[in-house]
């Protein structure tokens, strides 16, 4: 289904604009006007990360007139295997403003807006206004639902990313351009369960894979500005780049979708983490009362050494991860194996249990499956091998 151009054309292009953006003037279906309305576009990218890397370079190469980043985070040395628009330069800088100098050296005769802050109900409405399209490349579910819902309001298009390992997935989502069209709602009624699908920071990504995604957004984004092409708005996208394999699945509007179904619940913003929520509410009631620092963890190991108590340290993340960094001592049981009940058979009956992952969502899960099992004295580690790493042993790496 093809759709109307989101923008209308500029006034003109400059000389120097028609010689850079010559090998688009050439292909008919773009041609002068075309270009002219990526001139006149204004895109928001939800995140200067793995998605919104490639995005905002190849939005800002194609000539959209006006990039709005939203970004609050700042440029980390893990960031660099995926996020190709920093530099070794730009570590602990803003990511937007690395972005925007990037964007700048690329085509200087594009217009850079900022939004330095983390997205929430109270911003998220006044910073979407105003642009003609939104490409959301954020990396959390909470985000996702929020920005969906608001861009609902407001009927305001926008292009969905999402990726995982080797997998990503994509599609548009524009219930404004048509009532039969699907809103992100539709695919996904409910936020995973807690804890149930890692983060990219946990499970890791193919860093060439952002790209991929990434490049589809644009590719989007594109069609829909200019009113060329079929958008993939109703589909869904999905790449497996082990397999090399696309597929293409038709997404139908939910007629009960709690946003844009015939009966709607939500009629406005709602509180989004508790809708998705950090963790079950299974872990964070075993977690009360039951939640060690790295600080008290680092004196209790001590005391192991001297003999003066004895516990069994569980480092629930995967192998993989515990090459890269550890605590000394732990023992390595990941969660899966929680999971499927086989770790309760590894676990002594007459000694203390300690748990930790990376940063303390994992095992606050394992430790509610564990005090379920009768441990009533186990305990996790909040913040995890992150807090170990960053207040107790800084010459491991993090990750």
């Amino acid at each position: 289904m093809s759709f109307p151009a989101l923008v209308e054309p500029a006034a003109e292009l400059t000389i120097d604009e028609v010689r850079r953006y010559s090998r688009h003037l050439i292909i008919p279906d773009v041609g002068m006007t075309g270009q002219k309305r990526l001139k006149n576009a204004k895109v928001l990218v939800i995140g200067a990360g793995g998605l919104g890397s490639p995005a905002l370079l190849y939005l800002a190469a194609a000539g959209v007139g006006t990039l709005g980043i939203a970004e609050f985070d700042t440029v980390d040395e893990s960031n660099l295997q995926r996020q190709v628009i920093h530099g070794v330069s730009d570590i602990d800088k803003s990511k937007a403003l690395s972005a925007k100098e990037s964007i700048a050296e690329i085509n200087p005769y594009v217009e850079v807006v900022l939004h330095e802050e983390r997205l929430d109900n109270d911003n998220v409405m006044s910073v979407f206004e105003g642009y003609d399209l939104i490409i959301d490349g954020t990396d959390n579910f909470a985000t996702r639902y929020m920005v969906n819902d608001a861009a609902y309001f407001l009927k305001i298009p926008y292009v969905w990313g999402s990726i995982y390992r080797f997998d990503g997935q994509a599609s548009v989502f524009a219930p404004s351009l048509g009532e039969d069209l699907p809103c992100y709602r539709c695919l996904y009624p409910e936020p995973p369960p807690p804890g149930m699908v890692p983060s990219c920071a946990e499970g890791g990504v193919l860093g060439v894979l952002c790209a991929s995604i990434g490049s589809i957004q644009v590719n989007e984004a594109i069609k829909l500005l200019t009113g060329i092409g079929e958008p993939i708005a109703g589909k869904l996208m999905i790449y497996d780049a082990l397999e090399m394999e696309y597929r293409k699945l038709k997404v139908r509007k939910d007629p009960n979708c709690a946003l844009c179904g015939e009966n709607a619940t939500v009629t406005g913003l709602i509180d989004y983490d508790a809708f998705c929520g950090a963790v079950s509410d299974e872990a964070a009631e075993a977690a009360v009362g039951s939640t060690i620092s790295v600080v008290q963890l680092e004196h209790m190991l001590k005391e192991r050494d001297n003999g003066e108590r004895d516990f069994v340290l569980v480092d629930v993340r995967e192998p993989n991860e515990a090459e890269i960094n550890h605590i000394p001592g732990a023992v390595l049981i990941p969660k899966g194996e929680f999971l499927n009940g086989n770790a309760l058979s590894q676990l002594p009956s007459d000694k203390q249990i300690v748990m930790h992952c990376k940063s303390g969502v994992r095992s606050a899960e394992t430790l509610a499956i564990v005090k379920g099992a009768g441990y009533s004295d186990a305990v996790h580690v909040g913040g995890g091998v992150v807090a170990w790493v960053s207040q107790i042993d800084p010459s491991q790496p993090t990750y």
